[in-house]
């Protein structure tokens, strides 16, 4: 017999028993969340703070034509080393269109040309390939001409297109393509829960081509901010969501409702950043600008920025970056299929005909 005045229902919890019930409730996953949300805020502010509130040169590749050698050329680039706060490398080319090709080629991001003396010093930057790093060689080029008494002509060999003064559309675009891609995966699991496996890669596929076509339609055709070629843009931004939503699948196989957490480290906090969209290679912390190509976000920024700036130069690193994203978070999501926690079973639907066409008996296999 109980001790409590009112039986054991008036018997106030123990401490493990109210744990147990919080646990059981769903305030532990809520609680669980606000955390997590938190810290995801500050690592979200945090990171693009980190890689794009104050670029820094670190190491530009330069291409160097003439006399670079003489005391005039050697105290002008030496100057531009210690404007920049960073390092030239200079890269000696035979001539001036050898030099311009290895620029269209993203080997070098401006060439230096060096006259016989009494001339002015040429300095070709390329907004393309960065406009953030054009702009500071530009300034820095213009100071250092006036303290050294060095003239020097500016000329930009790949300007930006109009629409896009600010070389940031290309990188909205891969953005766009990036969220949505994982965005989309999110919904197919939530409002499509019960595809098999192979159904949900075709759906991911199909909205993926649809979202893709969108976008560059939107951005070219209605807003005339990038003349893009179209195919080629269409057929990465496609690629991009669809790697990207396979990369959410595979996490929802491997870690189930948590998915997102490495899903928005992966793609966002450390992705974007780093992908040389917002900020050009030179000028991010160097660990990113290592990391940041072989990411999904980077080698769409990559491939896209080549699409649209330097035809007739596209190289096949970011499309195997993307593939190989692609190839594994598909055959982790196929291997690991029972895990995932979405489908219906296969033959669920014939057996419930059979057993009405057979008056309740089984139908034999």
């Amino acid at each position: 017999m109980s001790d409590s005045p009112h039986g054991e229902h008036g018997r106030p919890p123990t401490r493990a028993e109210r744990f147990a019930a919080f646990r059981a409730s769903p305030f532990l996953p809520a609680s669980v969340l606000l955390l997590i949300l938190a810290a995801a805020a500050g690592l979200f502010a945090g990171s693009y703070t980190y890689a794009m509130a104050n670029p820094t040169p670190h190491s530009i590749p330069t291409a160097v034509v003439g006399r670079y050698d003489e005391p005039a050329a050697r105290r002008f680039i030496g100057g531009m080393e210690r404007a920049l706060g960073a390092s030239l490398k200079l890269h000696p080319y035979d001539s001036r269109r050898a030099a311009v090709r290895a620029v269209e080629r993203q080997r070098e991001f401006a060439v230096f040309e060096v006259p016989p003396a009494g001339r002015a010093i040429g300095l070709d930057v390329s907004g393309a390939s960065g406009a953030t790093v054009a702009q500071v060689l530009t300034e820095a080029a213009v100071k250092v001409g006036e303290a050294t008494g060095t003239p020097v002509v500016v000329h930009d060999l790949r300007p930006l297109q109009k629409g896009d003064p600010r070389g940031l559309a290309i990188f909205y675009i891969s953005l766009a393509a990036v969220i949505i891609g994982f965005v989309g995966a999110i919904q197919l699991s939530v409002h499509a829960r019960e595809l098999n496996p192979l159904e949900r890669i075709a759906f991911t596929l199909a909205y993926s081509l649809l979202g893709g076509f969108v976008i560059a339609a939107v951005v070219d055709w209605l807003l005339g901010a990038l003349r893009l070629p179209f195919a080629e843009s269409w057929l990465i931004l496609a690629l991009t969501m669809f790697t990207s939503g396979m990369v959410f699948t595979m996490f929802n196989t491997l870690f189930g409702r948590w998915a997102m957490l490495p899903t928005w480290g992966l793609m966002v906090l450390l992705g974007n950043p780093s992908s040389g969209g917002a900020v050009s290679w030179p000028l991010l912390p160097s660990p990113l600008g290592t990391i940041g190509r072989w990411l999904p976000p980077g080698a769409s920024v990559n491939a896209q920025h080549t699409a649209v700036y330097f035809r007739g130069y596209q190289h096949a690193f970011p499309f195997l970056v993307l593939a190989g994203w692609l190839i594994v978070s598909c055959g982790v999501f196929l291997i690991w299929r029972h895990r995932h926690p979405g489908g219906r079973p296969v033959g669920a639907a014939h057996a419930a005909r059979g057993v009405g066409r057979a008056g309740g008996g089984p139908i034999s296999q």
